[in-house]
């Protein structure tokens, strides 16, 4: 007797003349069409979408960075003149550097009343301070006007990534304008270093930073009234770390499969269970009948 390979077939098929079609079984049918497809679209989004997660850890994640941290500094001093304005730097390694000019520039504002002054610099990842001030001066004003708008300070690089909404530029837009123009302005930030991973392996190493800030008076040894604006700074020890991910293509091919599948299953058990109770109904209602 020769081998029938056919008898493996799991799928057995049943002729046409035996299948009975019902608007039951159309209007499920349909349902479970639309079902399907609204399920596939939405996995499909997913599936394209990359999505952004997030982790903390302790560690220095830019390592090859030589322990220094880039700065760019962007503010204006609408009554200072720029030959007052200097760019002072310190911290706990003994750094103690007055009138920062590198990679700066000073430009006039309001006929030559005022000051914007950009710059970018680096610093060491050890607490420390850089303020704005007129100590660099050659000749120290009398009244030094301190109200200012910082319109940029950030560290490191510049991530521009949509699916990312940090504390890159925390005081972007502070206006202090109408403070005291005597007085110092105290900012106190927490840096906080940041790493972007692309789907490619790319990294881009970034810090956030809070920041909480203080106005006051401040007198010098002789009496003299001597302003300035300090962003005093501190590193964190833990790091934020995005890595972009896409979901693999195995498991979106698994998850369609279940879709499809689970949905056809449920979709004809419902339909089974409808068919027998009609037909149950339709024997009693001919029973009642005779």
């Amino acid at each position: 007797m020769p081998f029938d390979f056919r008898r493996f077939d799991i799928y057995r098929k049943v002729p046409k003349d035996l299948t009975q079609p019902t608007y039951t079984g159309a209007i499920i049918s349909i349902c479970c069409c639309l079902f399907i497809l609204f399920l596939f679209l939405s996995e499909l989004t997913g599936f394209i979408t990359t999505e952004v997660v997030n982790e903390l850890y302790v560690d220095d994640p830019d390592k090859d960075s030589g322990g220094k941290i880039d700065v760019s500094l962007n503010i204006s001093l609408p009554n200072l003149h720029c030959e007052l304005v200097g760019l002072d730097i310190q911290d706990e390694m003994g750094r103690h550097e007055v009138g920062h000019i590198d990679n700066s520039m000073k430009i006039p504002l309001n006929n030559g009343v005022g000051c914007r002054f950009e710059g970018q610099f680096s610093i060491n990842k050890v607490p420390g301070n850089f303020h704005v001030s007129t100590h660099s001066a050659t000749a120290q004003p009398q009244n030094p006007d301190m109200t200012h708008i910082i319109h940029k300070l950030s560290f490191g690089d510049t991530l521009q990534v949509q699916n990312v909404h940090g504390a890159f530029n925390a005081l972007g837009g502070a206006d202090r304008l109408t403070s005291n123009p005597l007085a110092s302005h105290d900012y106190i930030l927490k840096i906080v270093p940041t790493v972007y991973e692309d789907k490619s392996g790319k990294q881009r190493y970034s810090y956030q930073y809070t920041v909480a800030n203080k106005e006051y008076v401040a007198y010098s040894h002789t009496g003299r009234i001597i302003p300035a604006i300090w962003f005093r700074y501190d590193l964190s020890p833990i790091t934020v770390k995005y890595t972009e991910r896409r979901q693999p293509l195995y498991r979106f091919i698994t998850t369609i499969c279940a879709i499809i599948g689970g949905t056809f299953t449920v979709a004809g058990i419902l339909d089974s269970c409808i068919f027998t109770a009609s037909e149950a109904w339709k024997k009693i209602q001919l029973g009642k009948i005779h």
